[in-house]
């Protein structure tokens, strides 16, 4: 079970959605999380989760090209609670 999950949220400028989106998907994590998934949303928004387990020192993605964003990058740490 992963220990900590990763959120990073970008929205791209406008116009610029597909082109965030094709440079998260590029981005490659050392060390590679247990599972990534990537979304898109209206508008022009791009969010990565990573799964981490415990023990691991996550990976963050980077920051874009400025060029690329509407606003700065969104990010989270998420730790499962017990249900």
């Amino acid at each position: 079970m992963a220990a900590v999950t990763l959120m990073w949220e970008a929205r791209a400028a406008a116009g610029r959605g597909a082109e965030l989106l094709a440079w998260a998907r590029e981005r490659s994590l050392t060390p590679a999380p247990e599972r990534r998934e990537t979304f898109r949303a209206a508008p022009d928004r791009v969010l990565v989760l990573t799964w981490w387990p415990d023990g691991a020192e996550p990976a963050e993605l980077p920051d874009p090209p400025a060029s690329l964003l509407h606003r700065p990058v969104h990010r989270w740490r998420f730790e499962p609670v017990p249900g």
